[in-house]
């Protein structure tokens, strides 16, 4: 992929996330179709922040949100986003958002805003795992196997990615085999972007649904693309602690703890370069057979 088509694509992302708006606290966003047919679910995630966001004050920043995915949407249309204003304290903004295609809610989201303040520190240490440089992308790799790839699967993969993903510990996609459920993954968006704290939260939304479900099929020798296997993401949950920049390399640490009834819950943290916990994610997805009842 030449940096022309990575620019290009960084570019598109970035009109898709800004939203066009509509009415007072409704937004519309296009779609983006990265060669599933459905709507990638980072993209609601980062447009329904980015309304939300359009709503308070510019010294307040997103520090959480909790989502859920209620059905899957149409890449080829665009999506309505219906914000309420829950409360606007002192300290505190709170917002509700609604995602609505076609006259239906695809998605909702509740998110909180909060002042720059000084405080406590702690966090968890960043694991020591190669660094980015020394590994490959997961573009270069498909590139690399996409004879071996059934042709329809091989042109979803290489559609271009705004974001560059580099995954320490993968999977053979070919041979898959158990292995532990943790995933270390480096990713960055692929060209610099503008120096808005805003544009970075909604970009790592974005970004933050890459790899969590398909961490969770590691112990089972299983893959996204297992042709038995249906998996979506259910649910969303992202805690912002740190300033950050999305344009340099932040490390994805993800953990599946449980997997049951046909649901698996993921665990991430993010981290900069070097070191700082910038973000914790949690989401529960679905790992189902197929062959029985579907969403």
């Amino acid at each position: 992929m030449t940096d022309g088509i990575r620019q290009n694509v960084l570019k598109e992302l970035l009109g898709l996330l800004s939203l066009e708006k509509i009415e007072e606290e409704i937004f519309r966003g296009q779609s983006q179709d990265l060669g599933y047919g459905a709507v990638f679910g980072g993209q609601v995630l980062g447009q329904a922040l980015s309304a939300a966001s359009r709503t308070v004050p510019d010294h307040l920043c997103a520090h959480s949100l909790h989502g859920y995915f209620l059905r899957a949407g149409d890449a080829a249309c665009p999506i309505v986003y219906m914000v309420e204003r829950t409360r606007d304290g002192h300290s505190f903004s709170t917002r509700r958002v609604k995602a609505v295609q076609k006259g239906r809610a695809i998605f909702s989201m509740s998110t909180s805003f909060h002042k720059y303040e000084e405080g406590f520190q702690h966090q968890d240490p960043m694991p020591e795992v190669e660094g980015p440089e020394g590994v490959e992308s997961d573009y270069n790799k498909i590139l690399r196997h996409a004879k071996k790839l059934p042709e329809d699967i091989a042109k979803k993969l290489l559609y271009p990615n705004p974001i560059e993903l580099r995954v320490v510990n993968p999977l053979n996609p070919f041979h898959p085999v158990p292995m532990p459920p943790d995933k270390y993954v480096w990713f960055r968006a692929t060209g610099p972007l503008p120096d808005d704290a805003a544009i970075h939260r909604y970009m790592l939304a974005y970004a933050s649904d890459f790899h969590l479900v398909p961490t969770a099929l590691y112990p089972h020798g299983k893959t996204f693309w297992s042709p038995d296997m249906q998996v979506a993401s259910l649910d969303h949950a992202l805690w912002f602690h740190r300033d950050f920049r999305m344009d340099d390399w932040l490390l994805y640490v993800i953990h599946s703890p449980s997997a049951a009834m046909a649901r698996a819950l993921n665990r991430g943290a993010i981290y900069t370069r070097d070191g700082k916990l910038v973000a914790s994610v949690a989401q529960e997805g679905l790992i189902r057979k197929v062959g029985k009842d579907k969403v």
